[in-house]
């Protein structure tokens, strides 16, 4: 049974920066596309960001240019520049069922218990 877990966190002030991490378990880590997604108060789940095992990367347009996602060993990162009141969400990782990243959440079968990230104006 795979397990995620999402760290890193927190409030920052607009034009801030955060980086999130999110450690993974098994041994087959490297096989699989990762994904970030976030979800805002009463909005549904929203695709953030996206890597291949072959660190080929995919981003949402609204974080495109301010986000980078990358991935090492067991963990994947996302590190969000010039963060927004907009970004505000809980973060979530998850463990994709493609090959390619897929921008739908049913495109990932595992997910992570999420981490909050407030963005203040």
């Amino acid at each position: 049974q795979v397990q995620l877990v999402e760290s890193g966190g927190g409030l920052v002030q607009a034009g801030g920066s955060l980086t999130l991490s999110c450690g993974v378990s098994g041994r087959t880590f490297s096989i699989y596309t990762m994904g970030w997604f976030r979800q805002a108060p009463g909005k549904e789940r929203a695709f953030v960001a996206g890597i291949t095992k072959s660190a080929n990367t995919t981003y949402a347009d609204s974080v495109k240019g301010r986000f980078t996602i990358s991935r090492d060993k067991n963990t994947i990162f996302l590190l969000m520049n010039s963060l927004k009141p907009e970004d505000t969400g809980v973060y979530y990782c998850a463990r994709g069922r493609t090959l390619w990243v897929g921008t739908a959440s049913n495109a990932y079968d595992s997910w992570g218990q999420g981490t909050q990230v407030t963005v203040s104006s």
